[in-house]
């Protein structure tokens, strides 16, 4: 292999933006002042034209690594972010990669639009396994008002089967309109949706939105207790919209709104999709729909 050897002005460029450059200038740009006042022999032009030397070479040194160098704001309380091996790893990657804020990602929030949520949703469901985050659990709440936007995340879904065939688990819950539960349109897509998860080895669940809290309506997933992705604004398919936010900090509080969304015993999610799958599978599978039986269905979940 060929000796690669840095050229001349990469060397003198990087000589000039070295902290130990900038150290000693600045130290001679004090000392010579005081080396030539106690001396008493030297002109004072002379100490100025030394100075002002030494100045421009410090304003050159600066101006070439502001215009060269992103300037990154590091991390300065790593302690406070909940699983630091996790955020360590997701903030060092977007940080190679130049797709996120640097202030944000910083103090454990991070902001990203459109197009860059799947592609960020898969980097973390991958992180999870790559930093062996505790628990090796993914909780994915979802307002699910179009079923046929989530079967084409194809990224998302295959680092989902990834995930769960290293051994992860997840559990997913499908927040629904009672309304939109009872058309056979989007009971369709619903279940069809329900069971790609479920040949991922995804345990899903149902919840009725028109009984929830508004703080339990939310489309968030908990990655282990590391990070949260909700999102705040969705883009019902166009990539020039939605809006979401990755939080490092405060994860447990996320994953406790999921957990009172998914429930337990007779009333959790797994039960109520059951309940709901058990009348309106048939139907669809004969062509044989019924919307009073269904809505009378959904009225009991």
């Amino acid at each position: 292999m060929a000796d690669v050897r840095p050229s001349p002005l990469s060397r003198a460029t990087a000589a000039l933006s070295s902290p130990a450059l900038g150290a000693v200038l600045t130290i001679s740009g004090l000392v010579v002042p005081v080396v030539g006042w106690v001396a008493d022999r030297v002109d004072l032009r002379v100490l100025l034209v030394v100075q002002a030397a030494l100045i421009l070479i410090l304003a050159a040194g600066h101006y070439w690594t502001r215009k060269n160098y992103i300037q990154v704001r590091r991390v300065t309380n790593l302690a406070a972010m909940d699983d630091v091996p996790y955020y360590d790893r997701v903030r060092s990657q977007l940080e190679a990669e130049l797709i996120s804020d640097y202030n944000e990602i910083a103090d454990g929030h991070l902001r990203v639009y459109a197009a860059e949520v799947p592609r960020l949703s898969a980097l973390l469901v991958k992180t999870v396994t790559d930093a062996q985050a505790q628990p090796q659990r993914i909780l994915a709440a979802d307002l699910t008002t179009n079923p046929q936007l989530l079967t084409s995340r194809r990224e998302y879904i295959s680092a989902n089967r990834r995930f769960i065939d290293g051994g992860g688990r997840i559990d997913r819950v499908f927040i629904v309109h009672a309304a939109d539960l009872a058309r056979q349109d989007f009971a369709d897509s619903l279940l069809k949706l329900v069971g790609q998860h479920r040949d991922l080895g995804v345990t899903c669940g149902l919840a009725v939105r028109d009984r929830l809290r508004a703080d339990q309506a939310v489309d968030v997933v908990v990655f282990a207790q590391a990070a949260a992705l909700v999102e705040e604004e969705q883009g019902d398919g166009d990539y020039n919209r939605g809006r979401s936010s990755v939080y490092f900090k405060g994860v447990a509080r996320w994953a406790d709104r999921f957990e009172s969304v998914w429930g337990h015993g007779s009333d959790s999610a797994p039960r109520v999709l059951q309940a709901y799958e058990s009348v309106a599978r048939p139907l669809l599978d004969a062509g044989t729909w019924d919307d009073d039986r269904v809505t009378t269905t959904v009225a009991s979940l």
